[in-house]
């Protein structure tokens, strides 16, 4: 999510403290949200994708349920 839409998130929750929003604000507020929440969770995810768990010894021990997640490209 580019920097504008996070200050415009910041800017509309400012706003909500001083004022009651409009409609269309509210509105807008809600949307900018579902965006940012989803961008966070893909983050996440290709975070969760790059995970390789090791031991002291060096053998892989990442979980098999995160193997399978990475194998067939989802995680939920």
């Amino acid at each position: 999510m580019d920097k504008n839409k996070i200050n415009r998130i910041n800017e509309l929750a400012r706003l909500a403290k001083e004022r009651e929003l409009t409609v269309e604000e509210k509105e807008e507020q809600m949307q900018l949200r579902k965006k940012y929440i989803t961008a966070y969770r893909e983050s996440l995810r290709n975070q969760l994708h790059s995970i390789k768990v090791v031991d002291n010894q060096g053998n892989d021990i990442t979980p098999h349920k995160l193997k399978e997640a990475k194998r067939k490209g989802n995680l939920h």
